[in-house]
């Protein structure tokens, strides 16, 4: 029940973008980047709707709130997406994402790496001149360049004056800051001047009415209690194996490509990761690992807490296997295994977090979303559980944005009804239409191919749950602090020359220099593909291993190779 909900919840800013507008693009930018084709939306795609802030990874979330009750209106009829003639034929059995992947007929989703327009990169640029004077990287000489185009963009706009004023609706001009005024004909008026924006970052805010979990009061927090290298070291650490700029396009999506928005949203989770959770520094670096340790401890406290987390993992309440017609990783649910009092408010909050960053390792670019499957077999009101719901919801709509791809409720008995009408009144509509409601085999088979169907749920492949006990010496990388401090710093290093090319690449954008940027992101790209590589490095030496490290579904460098652009040379090492 708890898990299913938060499915459905969505942030749903309204308020205008830092730059006051959805336009257009300015000439400069414009003509930098040229006539960038848009992204074709992939023929399994809904429309893309920037609102739909699906949590990064809320797809996994469910995992991890396995057992919860989930929302459910049984008589409530749902349209299915694909027709049979429109359907993928079936794939071949679960052999990884990776080898699925190479099958599947994945395309980049729009507002992604790759498929952005040039307004969304402008965007972007934006979000990382902000990210980075939040780091304390010295943007000095990017700011001159920025209020240098300003002005000129004043002059251009002066003489222009008289022709816009003819159809104001037909171009905006653009800066990297925001937009210009003149549509309101005073050419006085002038965008908001960088040096403005990186001067007044402490009082950034959003409004109280579309600020529901307060993330302003934690953004301005997190300036105070922490210090920008370790707001820095926070995001390089979140990033992990992931393009840098797909994670600051998620909370960009999040947030409707309100730049502001965006960051407010970002540095709270920076500061929700490092301060409140510890996701980085305890859960993903103890892990399964840690919970038996616990397990065996004399104090019994820290006993049942072992206990507790293993019974998650040992029971199946939820697991990761096989992907749908579209490379999605599918998350299965048995919401009948779980119950309240077995497990501490704590140890779910923990076991669900440690699922999400789990599951985060098994996304292969182009595919950002997961899909779930919430099996509602002899479900009873024991079931219910309100407590973990809530949790969930602040959690993804909060600091996990972008990631549903679709919910798959299976099997719901008629009394979800009730359950539904309460917990309706929690989500934004805006989710329903990924949503959808199945009742047998035939229903799955419009999302999942027959082959990625287990026999539990009348599917053709022979395949159970069972839990691979943690093993002696599997994390013994670990104790290898040496090497680890060693890679640690290589990769501060990697993720400084990646900032220092972001600017450069900003600069040449800026000043309309399309050869040299173009020249710029290309080594920025390669940069950026050395940090992936890196992490699946150091990867042993900062994580514990996971269940699905020791069942080999977690497979490392190979799913960076499905990154939009570099699918040819997978093929050909592959």
């Amino acid at each position: 029940m708890r898990a299913c909900s938060i499915l459905r919840r969505h942030i749903h800013p309204s308020a205008k973008s830092l730059s006051q507008s959805s336009g257009g693009v300015s000439a400069q930018i414009a003509r930098h980047y040229g006539q960038l084709p848009r992204a074709h939306r992939p023929p399994y795609s809904t429309q893309h709707d920037p609102r739909k802030a699906s949590s990064s990874w809320i797809a996994f979330a469910l995992l991890a709130v396995g057992g919860g009750a989930c929302v459910f209106n049984y008589f409530t009829a749902s349209e299915r997406p694909f027709s049979a003639h429109s359907r993928p034929p079936p794939q071949q059995p679960f052999l990884g994402v990776i080898d699925t992947l190479k099958t599947m007929p994945v395309e980049p989703a729009p507002g992604t790496v790759g498929t952005l327009t040039p307004e969304q990169e402008a965007k972007l640029q934006e979000f990382w001149v902000l990210t980075l004077k939040v780091f304390g990287v010295d943007i000095e000489a990017l700011e001159a360049d920025a209020s240098g185009k300003e002005s000129a963009d004043a002059a251009a706009a002066s003489a222009a004056k008289k022709e816009k004023e003819k159809d104001k609706s037909s171009k905006r001009r653009w800066t990297l800051w925001g937009r210009s005024n003149d549509d309101d004909g005073d050419d006085a008026k002038s965008v908001s001047s960088a040096s403005g924006i990186t001067a007044s970052l402490a009082s950034i805010n959003i409004a109280e009415g579309d600020d529901k979990y307060g993330q302003s009061k934690e953004f301005q927090q997190a300036l105070v209690d922490l210090s920008a290298e370790e707001i820095r070291t926070a995001f390089w650490n979140m990033v992990k194996q992931d393009h840098p700029d797909a994670l600051l396009l998620r909370f960009l999506r999040a947030r409707k490509w309100d730049v502001k928005k965006a960051l407010v949203m970002m540095i709270s989770t920076m500061r929700w990761r490092l301060q409140d959770v510890h996701v980085d520094d305890d859960i993903m670096a103890n892990g399964e690992a840690l919970a038996l340790k616990q397990s065996q401890s004399s104090d019994p406290a820290e006993k049942k807490k072992g206990e507790e987390f293993l019974h998650q993992m040992r029971m199946g309440k939820s697991f990761l296997h096989g992907v749908d017609r579209f490379g999605r990783p599918i998350c299965v649910v048995r919401v009948r295994l779980h119950r309240a009092s077995e497990q501490e408010v704590d140890t779910l909050e923990r076991f669900t977090v440690y699922t999400i960053e789990t599951a985060r390792l098994l996304l292969a670019p182009p595919v950002e979303t997961a899909t779930i499957i919430f099996d509602m077999t002899d479900f009873t009101l024991a079931n219910m559980d309100y407590t973990p719901v809530k949790f969930m919801i602040k959690c993804f709509e909060a600091n996990y944005p972008e990631s549903l791809g679709s919910v798959l409720i299976h099997k719901a008995p008629w009394i979800f009804s009730s359950i539904w009408s309460i917990i309706k009144g929690w989500l934004d509509p805006v989710v329903a239409a990924k949503i959808h409601f199945t009742k047998n085999r035939q229903d799955l088979e419009e999302f999942i191919p027959p082959s990625q169907i287990m026999k539990e749920l009348e599917g053709d492949e022979n395949w159970e749950y069972a839990y691979s006990e943690v093993q002696p010496g599997e994390n013994s990388k670990m104790e290898d602090t040496e090497t680890r401090d060693k890679l640690i710093s290589e990769r501060q290093e990697l993720a400084k020359d990646i900032q220092a090319t972001t600017i450069e690449w900003i600069r040449a954008s800026l000043k309309n220099e399309i050869a040299t940027a173009s020249s710029i992101k290309e080594k920025r790209n390669g940069q950026i593909q050395q940090l992936r590589d890196q992490y699946w490095v150091i990867d042993p030496y900062i994580r514990t291993r996971s269940l699905y490290d020791r069942l080999n579904i977690v497979q490392g460098a190979g799913k960076i190779e499905f990154y939009p652009g570099t699918k040819k040379k997978a093929e050909e090492t592959s």
